[in-house]
């Protein structure tokens, strides 16, 4: 019972007229404000314990993700396509899940991180990629504060491709990124 009195906040459970007297609260008021401090620690802590899977994946093998060049990608965007754009996607060979996940976009001058499966898009910082030829290495690309907003994310499976759709906050357009399937060669074994 003592402990149950100690977390309700009362000092003598024996006398309810001394229940929730801490700093002079009345008892709604002293509720109410263990009711938002408990609000703000739920929303506070999953953002510290959730992390999307590329990223954790790359920090935990201490790796370099490579970026390859994705050839038959189409990009568009608001149905346009852009003067400069280019679509790049993890090499296949080291981690498949983490190939499916992630999409780097050159976009104009800038480059982005789509990561599909959280549904997040991050600004990549130049000084993050390492040019080697035609691809890059990176490492963690996914860092919250380069978080950029955006909303009504779908993927549909479009045939030969797969469709990503999605409003970006800071431009405020709609982006298409389509990346082709890779052919299945099941037939052949």
């Amino acid at each position: 019972m003592k402990f149950l009195s100690r977390t309700l906040g009362r000092h003598d459970a024996r006398h309810p007229a001394r229940s929730n007297a801490r700093a002079g609260l009345r008892p709604a008021a002293h509720i109410a404000v263990r009711l938002v401090a408990i609000a703000s620690l739920s929303l506070a802590l999953p953002g510290l314990w959730v992390r999307d899977a590329g990223t954790a994946a790359a920090q935990d093998s201490g790796a370099q993700i490579r970026w390859k060049s994705v050839e038959q990608a189409q990009l568009r965007l608001d149905d346009k396509t852009p003067l400069k754009w280019s679509v790049f996607q993890p090499d296949k060979k080291k981690d498949k899940k983490l190939a499916s996940e992630l999409i780097l976009v050159l976009l104009g001058h800038r480059y982005l991180m789509l990561d599909t499966k959280a549904r997040l898009v991050y600004v990549v910082p130049l000084t993050e990629l390492h040019a080697q030829g035609n691809d890059f290495e990176s490492g963690d690309l996914a860092q919250p504060n380069n978080a950029i907003p955006s909303t009504d994310w779908t993927q549909r499976d479009v045939g030969p491709a797969e469709l990503y759709r999605l409003t970006l906050g800071d431009y405020n357009h709609v982006m298409e990124v389509s990346l082709p399937h890779p052919p299945d060669l099941r037939a052949f074994y």
